[in-house]
């Protein structure tokens, strides 16, 4: 094959486009994604023409060309990211004060988001679970119009406010950023939408008409952010919302299982105060279960299922029922009501074993975001901490912002170790054995070495490896939850926008921000079917633990197909049984057989 480039001349800033006009077929998806305007088509062989002069080396061309006719050479044409310096506390012991900080002056901010490319396809709305327009918001704050910031947030979103401090961005909306995705840092999108949740009041839920006796009514089990998500449409549509909570304060994970040094209490309830005030009518100290189901359905339209994954993870190795071994939710409640004030540290502390806290050391088990709350908690305890984590420190859960403040404060991370076994006397723990692990690749999981250990002394051992779903629900709901993992052909859109085909980025700890931005919708459009008769499931409910603003996203979906399925009071409950199978024609046209094998894989998909 004969390779004629069309642009042959190099950029005055070391930029050069490449378009190899014997594979370019005309389509323009480079021409309508260039951010900065330097793709047009050259009218006579009507193949993509570059102008190196224009370009900011972003590589939208290079990722989303279906024939890899454009090749982009040069640095990227950005500014450096800024990122306001960590609030040090002068004293750990006991300072809970919120450490990671947001942009305190319209300079800062404007300077950051005049980093945003605009993009005509903007990956990073693809990369935000809740689809918030990021461009748009940010171009609000160019204006310095914080009011249409706020608009275009609650467009998508009810929680802008927490979820712009405990969103794992890297991983979602600025690994998905084009700087990202071309090798570069990414906008600090967390921290411009923080400053617009910071600088003005977060809009309450607008209820259009105050809900009566004839008035859709509808049950939420769970009061964290997925019934957050659900209740605040129900409410805005009208509804009567109930929300029944098993714990004695509503909020779900965000409330006691955050940190006020990462989420400060008063931005932790501030949905909850907003939605009593709206109407919600919220029962706490309510657990329901599976059996009580029926009792719901038979006083309301709708429930939706929207609890959390809040059964902690324990690793079941020798010595594991030993005192002094304890979990990441006991540890996380009761540090957080011995630091507020009021609290009583020592009654805590001896409650854990601990007659003192000179020396003591303890092992935390994961080296995730819990992991870290707990690790930084034990530090303002005034107590040694290390966190062991059998993965590869490349591959690492935590967000990357979170590892390295939780190192500055002191904590040890030991990444490829894992626990085999611990061991004690007069039956409390007293040492712990690590094993090494290798893990060359992200795609598989690590191996053991069988001669390679280290024995530790510890005080404490936490187990903070995550959470997973109680069984309260399983014969009710048998498929749940569902996994959470896109099949057949991507849509179209999201595969001509290039973030599926980029490579995962350093940045991102080597994350596949594309595929699992992917498979987030499978979620998605999972909360907004019924799993039986008027009853929707959202949040780590349905999918299993995840993020707080993915399970947002999944409880506002829920409730918008709550709405749509059952407008007004029904005469007669929806029973999906009686719901007659819909037919759909795929039609194609295919010589080679391309066409065909994608049609029969549409085809499969929605049998």
């Amino acid at each position: 094959m004969t390779i004629v480039e069309n642009n042959t001349r190099e950029g005055t800033h070391g930029r050069h486009v490449t378009v190899l006009v014997d594979r370019c077929a005309g389509c323009q998806e480079c021409v309508v994604r260039c951010p900065a305007g330097a793709l047009t088509m050259e009218p006579v062989t009507w193949t993509a023409l570059a102008s190196d002069d224009l370009c900011v080396g972003c590589r939208q061309c290079e990722r989303t060309c279906p024939f890899s006719a454009i090749v982009v050479d040069g640095p990227l044409a950005v500014g450096d990211r800024f990122d306001p310096p960590l609030r040090q506390p002068v004293e750990l012991r006991g300072n809970v004060e919120e450490t990671r900080r947001g942009y305190d002056t319209w300079e800062e901010v404007i300077a950051e988001a005049n980093r945003c490319l605009n993009c005509p396809d903007p990956t990073c709305m693809r990369g935000c679970p809740a689809h918030n327009d990021i461009p748009q918001f940010i171009a609000a704050v160019r204006g310095r119009d914080l009011a249409l910031a706020h608009e275009i947030l609650s467009r998508t979103t009810v929680m802008p406010d927490i979820c712009s401090r405990v969103c794992n961005q890297s991983a979602q909306c600025e690994g998905a950023c084009t700087w990202s995705l071309a090798g570069g840092v990414p906008v600090a999108v967390g921290r411009i939408e923080r400053f617009i949740a910071d600088h003005a009041p977060i809009p309450s839920p607008v209820v259009a008409t105050a809900p009566s006796a004839g008035s859709l009514s509808v049950a939420v089990i769970g009061s964290g952010p997925a019934g957050i998500g659900a209740a605040w449409d129900l409410i805005e549509a009208g509804a009567s919302v109930s929300v029944y909570e098993k714990d004695g304060t509503p909020g779900g994970l965000p409330i006691w299982g955050m940190p006020d040094f990462t989420l400060p209490d008063e931005v932790a309830t501030r949905p909850w105060r907003q939605l009593c005030d709206a109407g919600v009518d919220l029962h706490c100290n309510s657990a329901i279960d599976a059996s009580a189901m029926d009792e719901l359905l038979a006083t309301h339209d709708a429930v939706i299922v929207a609890h959390g994954a809040g059964a902690p993870i324990r690793l079941p190795v020798p010595g594991a029922e030993l005192d002094g071994v304890v979990d990441a939710t006991y540890f996380l409640k009761g540090a957080k009501s011995a630091l507020e004030v009021g609290g009583d540290e020592r009654a805590f502390l001896t409650e854990l074993g601990l007659k003192e806290i000179r020396g003591v050391r303890v092992l935390v088990l994961g080296a995730g975001n819990t992991a870290m709350d707990v690790a930084r908690m034990a530090r303002r305890l005034g107590l040694e901490a290390t966190c062991v984590d059998w993965l590869n420190e490349r591959f690492a859960l935590a967000r990357p912002d979170e590892l390295a403040e939780a190192r500055h404060e002191g904590v040890e991370v030991l990444f490829q170790r894992t626990l085999t076994s611990i061991s004690g006397a007069q039956g409390r723990v007293q040492r712990a054995v690590l094993a090494h692990t290798v893990q060359p690749e992200r795609s598989k999981l690590p191996t053991v070495l069988k001669n390679a250990s280290d024995e530790i002394d510890v005080d404490l051992v936490v187990m903070a490896m995550g959470y997973r779903l109680d069984t309260s629900f399983k014969d009710t709901l048998p498929t749940l939850p569902i996994k959470k993992r896109a099949s057949g052909m991507a849509e179209g859109e999201w595969k001509a926008s290039g973030i599926l085909a980029n490579p995962a980025s350093a940045y991102n700890h080597f994350s596949p921000v594309g595929s699992l931005a992917l498979d987030r919708e499978v979620g998605l459009w999972a909360a907004s079917l019924p799993l039986r008769d008027r009853t929707w499931v959202a949040g780590d409910a349905l999918t299993g633990p995840s993020t707080v603003v993915e399970a947002m996203a999944q409880g506002r979906r829920a409730a918008r197909a709550v709405l749509d399925a059952l407008p007004t009071r029904p005469d007669r409950p929806v029973v999906l049984s009686e719901r007659h199978g819909q037919r759909v024609l795929v039609c194609y046209a295919s010589e080679g057989g391309t066409t065909q094998r994608a049609a029969e894989t549409v085809g499969e998909g929605l049998r």
